[in-house]
């Protein structure tokens, strides 16, 4: 490590490890004067071309003083960090803070020159971007805001590597060399760039574990019924399209099941893309290290004994995930059931499901293995009797989420054509700050359905280390349904949902119509849609003799008026001779839905096993390949517990999502899902709705307004100064007013009144009328307990007031009374902002009262707040009708409250430093507001966030 002489401590944050380019995992960290040895041995490994780029002249060995000055840093002016795979370097870049002369230089000089070196073995494998993205965060932590870099013109991979960054930069050709210099200020270019790059990386990642060439399943033993044998099995049964070896020291045959068999996975002679770990916790790290030295890919580890079992659990857990990133690859587990992708191309079971999955439009993650069965196990009941043909095209069981997470399956299923519908069950949120910016990006483009487990136990299940959240599950819900996550309770309504979004083209608006053969269950359905916040049109009875073509022209009535943007079918069983059998009733509602595509068609059927599985023949036009399976009668299909498609067979048409613009049923059959309960449906179709709405929504996000009367550098000032004293600092009166007076936000003066004389003194310097209020912690912000006097208009009415406060609550030392002058009546409201250690900046709005507090009357949105947010934000809550005039009330100034809130917004964005803010009350009139409360408390930002550089979670 780094000598006592040298000017800072080792910094271990600035270690991290990183997904590249290709999908593999490196490990950056900072080069010290232990690294001689590995510098030298990197440098031996790079090409005379490559030194030649870096050194502009034929450079074949580093000199004693160059291993010297390349390992001697002081973490300030001189930094050299390396990206490492298996321990040894595969590039370094370092930086030397200089002055406007291009000499060394200290602090305040802040431009710095920078140079890496990659070995050409990893060169395109995007190692020089990440390097250059946790540099440049490096030298801002420093001090340093500008990089220069000398460049030869032929070294054009460095070029591209900062020209692509998307920093503003400068370039002009001198004496040979092209001289770049950019500014490290974050722009929403480069950060577009991270997080692009950020995507593209772990989503290769994960598909290097989903679409493996070759698969060995280590543990895999002699006696059916063990672990490792019935994963190998369900892998073979499966017909995985690559290579499967069977690995396990104690076997003696060639070959396990047909397949071959090994004893180590080195004696296998070609590559293997992903080993499935199925072997006790002790012996893992020796398979780890043979898999790494192999060159394995990634690894699915089933094992159990980690964190879930407790503290040394953990720590082996920990061990687990460093041991593996030393060598590049990525984890999903341990204590996983496994992972499976359906396509004819790949074909895998790695998991414990005996039964592959049909094959579909769906995306199943789950935490935990017993979730993932009954979730794979409802789509088979669902997706193949009761609504059509809809399948799995991944699943992925995390287990204890060591590694692999929601996070980075949810970049993978981003641009996955395979994938239309995203369902997830999560236990715990890793980096909530993380999931909610991927949610949104994804359910811009697909739907993403959630369901979150644990969420009342107040601790994370055993297993998984996540940050601690201080805000409600409520406040969490929200945040999530505000990045566009279809939130549900239930995995039934999980699934219920899922069906429907892969199925049905998104609703234009909340408008259902109702028909069928049953008046009471029509009624109900009706009853359900209110109870959802949808607008149902009155149900239309069809009557229980109704045929099969009176249902079709009734839906096809309703789907063509324009008043109407879903219907609802319901049905009973068939009762008299006319009535429509459920073939015929399944093929008629199919034809009116075809004709009809733009608009979602929902069943909702009591006892009509006959219907459903009509419904999914009616659905199947396109012609079938291969022999009907034995035992099947007619079109229908085998179960999918009981028989698995044709390797290699093409996906049908029918499992594609449906599009308004698409409406040839051969190409685009309609797949109608049915619900045995009318509240199911129409929760199902209520969620639709919500999030079509935010759909169009997201495609108009809104703005963060530029106020030309904040003034940002002088708040930056005044917070420096203010820090000085401490951490966790909160404001006093006179500063929290002088900070949010930078940023356009006028807090009412409140002057100490510690005895009447006092009190009398402050209302002369106010003037009357005042409020005379306490500011003691029980009784602040508490008018219903009666410490508040209101309009005291004179001398006389202050002293009385004063008197019978201090009677009825205490001495005045108790009390801290304060003396403020009246604000026009309007209606009390609370803003707050906070940094939440796990979701991040969140902004809160709400009516000041006992009984909103009570009933927990509060809404939140994620900062920073765009116009569109502030309006909606406002409109949020069930008290929000006393803002607009309720029961002939004048209406308050909305509009300087929204401003308001967007000031705030802007503090917090602009400031991390700022913690906490919390206006309390601030008083909304007619005509503009006043805010009579404030309190800030500021604390040290932190050294990374969610903006700084791609960075893997520290185990």
């Amino acid at each position: 490590m780094q000598t006592s002489s040298d000017r800072h401590e080792y910094p271990a944050h600035w270690e991290a490890d990183v997904v590249l380019r290709d999908g593999g995992t490196a490990r950056i960290r900072p080069i010290t004067v232990d690294d001689a040895e590995r510098l030298v041995s990197f440098y031996e490994q790079v090409s005379d071309e490559s030194k030649y780029y870096r050194f502009f002249a034929p450079y074949p060995r580093l000199s004693a003083k160059d291993v010297h000055r390349f390992t001697h840093h002081d973490f300030v002016d001189r930094v050299g960090l390396a990206a490492t795979v298996g321990g040894e370097f595969i590039a370094t870049v370092r930086y030397d803070r200089i002055n406007a002369d291009g000499l060394p230089a200290s602090a305040p000089a802040d431009e710095a020159e920078v140079a890496f070196l990659v070995q050409d073995a990893h060169q395109g494998r995007g190692v020089a971007s990440a390097l250059l993205e946790h540099i440049a965060a490096v030298a801002r932590e420093r001090g340093i805001r500008r990089f220069a870099a000398e460049v030869l013109p032929a070294n054009t991979k460095m070029i591209k590597v900062f020209t692509d960054a998307g920093y503003q930069q400068k370039r002009h050709f001198e004496d040979g060399v092209v001289r770049l210099e950019f500014d490290l200020e974050p722009t929403d270019r480069s950060l577009a760039v991270q997080r692009a790059r950020e995507q593209r990386a772990e989503a290769r990642s994960v598909h290097r574990l989903l679409a493996p060439r070759s698969v060995a399943v280590i543990g895999a033993g002699r006696t059916p019924g063990g672990v490792g044998r019935s994963i190998l099995t369900n892998l073979r049964d499966a017909g995985f399209t690559g290579r499967l070896y069977a690995v396990n020291k104690a076997l003696e045959e060639k070959e396990l099941d047909g397949v071959p068999a090994h004893r180590s996975i080195r004696e296998i002679s070609e590559p293997v893309d992903l080993a499935v770990v199925a072997v006790p916790a002790p012996y893992v790290p020796e398979v780890v290290a043979e898999c790494g030295e192999h060159g394995v890919q990634g690894l699915v580890v089933v094992s159990a004994g980690y964190a879930e079992s407790g503290p040394d659990g953990r720590e082996r857990q920990r061990e687990l995930v460093r041991q593996a990133r030393t060598y590049g690859m990525r984890i999903i587990g341990p204590n996983a059931f496994g992972v499976i992708n359906t396509s004819p191309d790949v074909r895998l079971n790695a998991s414990l499901a005996p039964e592959m999955p049909r094959p579909g439009r769906i995306g199943l993650f789950a935490q935990s293995g017993a979730i993932g069965i009954a979730l794979l196990s409802r789509l088979h009941r669902r997706g193949g009797g009761v609504t059509g043909v809809t399948g799995v095209s991944t699943f992925v069981s995390s287990g204890n989420r060591a590694d692999v997470s929601g996070n980075d399956v949810l970049q993978y299923w981003y641009d996955d054509p395979d994938t239309d519908v995203a369902l997830m069950y999560l236990e715990s949120i890793g980096n909530p700050r993380k999931f909610t910016r991927l949610a949104r990006r994804t359910a811009a483009a697909k739907p993403l359905v959630v369901v979150q487990g644990a969420r009342h136990g107040g601790a994370a299940p055993q297993g998984h280390a996540v940050r601690a959240t201080r805000l409600p599950h409520a406040t969490v819900s929200a945040l999530l349904r505000q990045a566009g996550v279809i939130r549900v309770d239930t995995i039934t309504e999980l699934v219920d949902t899922g069906l429907l979004l892969a199925r049905q083209p998104l609703p234009l608006g909340p408008r259902v119509a109702i028909l069928g053969n049953s008046e009471s269950l029509g009624l109900l359905t009706y009853d359900a849609c209110l109870a959802e916040g949808l607008r149902p049109l009155p149900p239309s009875d069809l009557t229980t003799g109704a045929s099969a073509e009176d249902f079709r022209r009734a839906l096809s009535e309703a789907l063509a008026d324009g008043g109407c943007d879903a219907v609802v079918v319901t049905a009973i069983p068939a009762v008299g001779e006319t009535s429509a059998a459920d073939e015929a009733l399944a093929q008629a509602l199919r034809s009116a839905a075809t004709a009809f595509p733009a608009k979602p068609v929902l069943v909702v059927h009591v006892e009509l096993g006959g219907l459903a599985e009509a419904l999914s023949a009616a659905a199947v036009t396109a012609p079938q390949a291969g022999p009907k399976a034995p035992g099947t009668a007619g079109g229908a299909r085998p179960s999918p517990l009981s028989a698995s498609p044709e390797r290699g067979a093409p996906r049908r048409p029918a499992e594609g999502l449906p599009t308004a613009a698409s409406g040839d049923p051969e190409s685009d059959p309609r797949l109608i899902p049915a619900y045995p309960a009318a509240e199911r449906a129409v929760r199902a179709l209520s969620q639709a709705v919500k999030y079509a709405q935010w759909r169009r929504d997201a495609g108009e996000p809104g703005k963060v307004p530029e106020y030309e009367d904040i003034d940002e550098k002088g708040a930056a000032g005044l917070i420096d100064g203010l820090l000085v004293r401490g951490e966790g600092l909160t404001l006093g009166g006179e500063e929290t007013g002088a900070l949010l007076g930078r940023y356009g936000i006028d807090v009412r003066r409140a002057l100490p009144a510690p005895t009447p004389d006092a009190a009398v003194a402050a209302a002369r310097t106010l003037g009357y009328p005042v409020a005379l209020k306490t500011t003691a912690p029980h009784l602040r912000h508490r008018a219903d307990l009666g410490g508040v006097r209101l309009d005291l208009a004179d001398e006389e009415q202050l002293r009385r007031a004063y008197t019978e406060l201090t009677e009825l609550f205490g001495t005045p030392e108790e009390l801290r009374p304060v003396v403020q002058a009246m604000a026009p009546r309007g209606v009390d409201t609370v803003v707050r902002a906070v940094i939440d250690p796990a979701a991040g900046a969140v902004l809160s709005f709400g009516l000041a009262g006992a009984a909103s507090e009570l009933l927990g009357d509060m809404a939140h949105r994620l900062i920073p707040v765009t116009d569109r947010d502030a309006t909606s934000l406002v409109r949020s809550i069930r008290t929000a009708p006393l803002l607009f005039g309720w029961r002939g009330s004048a209406p308050v100034d909305t509009a300087a409250l929204e401003e308001l809130m967007l000031r705030v917004s802007r503090l917090v964005d602009d400031h991390p430093e700022v913690v906490a803010v919390s206006l309390e009350p601030v008083v909304v009139a007619p005509r503009g507001l006043s805010v009579l409360g404030a309190t800030v408390r500021l604390a040290r930002a932190p050294l990374r966030d969610d903006l700084g550089p791609r960075t893997l979670p520290v185990v």
